[in-house]
C-alpha cells in the first residue's frame, strides 16, 4: 500500500466521518507531518473547515476525531487543538513506504510532470582563450543537476553549450602565440591544450602594457578573421582544437556531456534578419543616432530618470550586431531545431538584465514560447583572495581545484587506511569519486541566486553539510548489508510492526518527502532542495544507527525490518546523489 493510497485511506474516513457528524463530507483539508512524530504518523488541519461548519476548528478536530474508529490501517485518531493526529499501523505504515521505494529502485522520486516536455537546457558557455575555472564549475553543477532533475520528471532533454570561440579576446591569445610562441604546442610543452591557450591570453595583457601598439594588432587580426583570411583562420582553428581537446578532459571530469554544441563563429551572423522583420512591425525603431533599439515596456523595466522610455540598442548605425542580436536569432534556432516547449539558459547573474530584455523582445516579436524562456541565474564564487580574474591569471582553475580536492580526499582516505588494506588504485578511484562529488555538493547545497565562498578544507570533511558526509552514510549502510549478506540474514522474514521508535520514524519521514522535494526542486529549478534533503536523509540515518543496532536486534524479525528500512534508505540517497550529478562508493 504506497503512501499515496494511505494518505487517500486516511481522507476518505475523514470524508465519511464529516458526512456522519456534520451532514457533510470533511473536505478540502490536507494531509502533514504533526511537529512530534510521537503523537501520530498523519496531522490534518481543521481550519479550512471552520468557516463551512460554522465552528471553530478545535471543537472539528474533536468531533471528527471522536467519530472515526480503528480499522487495518488507522490505529488511532486524537484531537489535539485544531489537528487531528492519526497514527497507523507501523505493519502497513512502514511497509507502505518501504514496498513503494525498492519496487522504484532507482526511479523513486520520478514523476511524469513533464511527459513530452521537450527542453533545452544551456550551460557552461565558456571562451576559447582560457580553461575552465571554478565559476563555470558551478554553472556545470547547476547544469547537469537540472537537466537530471528534468529527466526525472518526464521532460526530454537537450542539453546544449554555446562555446565563445570568437572576437577580439581570442585575437589576443592568438596574436600572442604567433609573436612569442616560437612554434610550442601542448604536446611540446607537455600542458593540456586549453592551459597552453590560456597562457598566452594572459601573455597579451602583459605583453600590451609594454607595446600599446598590440592592440592595433589585435584589430587587425580580427579583421582579416572577419573577411575569411586563409592563415588567419588556419591558426583560430588550430588553436581553438587544441582548447576543445582540453575542455574534452574536463568535461569527463567532472560529468559534463552535451547533445548540442553552438558556436558563436557561426551565430554571431544571427538576427539581423530578424531584426529587419521587426523594424517592419514596429518592434524596433531608430534612435537619434542612427542605432536599432528596443523600447523596454514601462511596466516591467520602468522609465529613465528623466522620464524617457529605457531602450536597449540591437544594431549599431553601420549596422554590426551585438551579443544580444545574435542570442535573439540563436534563441529562435534552437527552437527551431529542436521544437523545444521550453529552454533554460544557466548563466550568471550579471546577465539578470540581458535575459529580461531578450525575453521581452521575443515576445514582443510574436513568439509565445518566449514565456517559457528561463534565465537560471546564479551568484558568484568567491575564495580568500576575492572575485576571480582571469585577464591576469588570477584565476581559481577548475582542473587544478579538482586535483586539489581529489589530492584532499586520497589524503583522507589513506588516514582512515592505517593498515593500508587499499591498493592504490582504489584509493585513487574513491578520491577521485570523493573528489568531485565534495565539489558538486558544495556549490548545489545553496540556492544557486546565493554567493558562495568556497572553502575546499570545510567541503571533503567526512563530517557536517557535506558531499562526503552524504556519500559516506551510503557506504556505511551498504557495508551492514553486505555483513547480512555475508552472516545469511538477508531474506529473513520481516516484521514490519516492531518499528516504530522515534528514530525510526523520522528516517522514514525523510524517505516519504524525497519526492517532494525533487518536485519542489524542479519547480524552482533548485537543486539545493535535493542537496538539503539528502543530508537531512544521511544525518537521520546516522542517528538511528548510532542509537539502535540492526544486525543485532534482538530477534531475526527485527533485524530483517531495520535491513528492510536501511535499504530504502540508501536507494533515496543514491538517487538524491545521482540526481545531483554525484556517484556513490559502497566502500569508502
Amino acid at each position: 500500500m504506497s503512501i499515496e493510497i494511505l494518505k487517500t485511506h486516511v481522507l476518505d474516513r475523514l470524508a465519511e466521518a464529516g458526512r456522519r457528524t456534520f451532514g457533510q463530507a470533511a473536505e478540502g483539508v490536507e494531509i502533514v507531518f504533526p511537529p512530534d512524530l510521537q503523537l501520530g504518523h498523519f496531522a490534518v488541519g481543521c481550519f479550512p473547515l471552520s468557516k463551512q461548519l460554522r465552528k471553530s476548528p478545535a471543537e472539528i478536530a474533536k468531533t471528527l476525531a471522536a467519530a472515526i474508529s480503528a480499522d487495518e490501517v488507522i490505529e488511532s485518531a486524537a484531537a489535539a487543538g485544531p489537528y487531528i493526529n492519526f497514527r497507523l499501523a507501523n505493519r502497513v505504515f512502514f511497509g507502505g513506504v518501504i514496498d513503494a521505494i525498492l519496487a522504484a529502485g532507482d526511479r523513486y522520486g520520478d514523476s511524469p510532470v513533464g511527459r513530452n516536455r521537450r527542453v533545452m537546457v544551456e550551460y557552461l558557455s565558456p571562451n576559447t582563450n582560457k580553461p575552465l575555472h571554478l565559476g563555470h564549475l558551478r554553472n556545470a553543477a547547476l547544469g547537469i543537476s537540472v537537466s537530471r532533475m528534468l529527466e526525472a520528471t518526464g521532460h526530454r532533454l537537450v542539453k546544449s553549450i554555446l562555446i565563445n570561440d570568437r572576437g577580439v579576446h581570442i585575437c589576443k591569445s592568438m596574436l600572442a602565440w604567433e609573436r612569442f610562441g616560437n612554434g610550442a604546442t601542448p604536446a611540446s610543452e607537455g600542458v593540456k591544450g586549453d592551459h597552453f591557450v590560456g597562457k598566452w591570453y594572459v601573455r597579451y595583457a602583459i605583453e600590451s602594457e609594454k607595446d600599446p601598439s598590440l592592440e592595433k594588432s589585435i584589430q587587425d587580426m580580427l579583421k582579416r578573421w572577419e573577411e575569411g583570411d586563409p592563415k588567419t583562420i588556419e591558426l583560430w582553428k588550430r588553436m581553438n582544437q587544441w582548447v576543445y581537446d582540453g575542455f574534452a578532459e574536463t568535461y569527463r571530469r567532472f560529468g559534463m556531456d552535451f547533445d548540442v554544441f553552438y558556436y558563436e563563429s557561426d551565430t554571431y551572423k544571427l538576427g539581423k534578419d530578424v531584426i529587419g522583420e521587426g523594424m517592419g512591425k514596429g518592434v524596433f525603431a531608430r534612435d537619434e543616432r542612427g542605432n536599432t533599439v528596443y523600447h523596454l515596456p514601462e511596466k516591467q523595466f520602468g522609465l529613465e530618470k528623466n522620464g524617457a522610455s529605457k531602450k536597449v540598442t540591437v544594431l549599431r548605425p553601420d549596422g554590426t550586431s551585438l551579443y544580444i542580436t545574435q542570442d535573439i536569432g540563436t534563441a529562435i534556432l534552437k527552437v527551431t531545431q529542436h521544437n523545444l516547449d521550453s529552454s533554460i539558459y544557466v548563466v550568471g547573474s550579471e546577465q539578470e538584465h540581458h535575459f529580461k530584455c531578450l525575453f521581452s523582445m521575443l515576445g514582443a516579436l510574436g513568439y509565445a514560447w518566449a514565456s517559457n524562456c528561463y534565465h537560471l541565474s546564479y551568484g558568484m564564487v568567491y575564495l580568500p583572495e576575492g572575485k576571480m580574474k582571469s585577464r591576469e591569471g588570477k584565476v581559481v582553475d577548475a582542473d587544478d581545484l579538482i586535483a586539489g580536492m581529489v589530492e584532499l580526499a586520497e589524503e583522507e582516505i589513506r588516514r582512515r587506511d592505517p593498515e593500508h588494506k587499499l591498493s592504490d588504485g582504489e584509493i585513487r578511484q574513491r578520491a577521485a569519486v570523493i573528489g568531485t562529488g565534495a565539489v558538486k555538493y558544495y556549490l548545489l547545497r545553496v540556492r544557486p541566486t546565493q554567493s558562495i565562498n568556497f572553502d575546499p578544507a570545510e567541503s571533503i570533511s567526512f563530517d557536517g553539510f557535506t558531499g562526503p558526509y552524504c556519500q559516506y552514510a551510503y557506504a556505511r549502510i551498504f557495508g551492514i548489508l553486505e555483513k547480512a549478506g555475508q552472516r545469511g540474514m538477508e531474506g529473513g522474514s520481516a516484521d514490519l510492526a516492531l518499528l516504530g521508535n522515534i528514530e525510526e520514524l523520522l528516517l522514514l519521514k525523510m524517505l516519504i518527502q524525497f519526492p517532494e522535494e525533487v518536485a519542489s526542486g524542479v519547480a524552482e529549478y533548485n537543486p539545493s532542495r535535493v542537496a538539503v534533503h539528502v543530508f537531512n536523509t544521511a544525518k537521520a540515518f546516522n542517528q538511528f544507527y548510532n542509537k539502535h543496532a540492526v544486525l543485532q536486534a534482538g530477534s531475526s524479525e527485527l533485524t530483517a525490518a531495520r535491513l528492510a528500512l536501511i535499504r530504502a534508505t540508501a536507494a533515496v540517497l543514491k538517487r538524491g546523489l545521482n540526481l545531483l550529478g554525484i556517484d556513490v562508493l559502497e566502500n569508502m
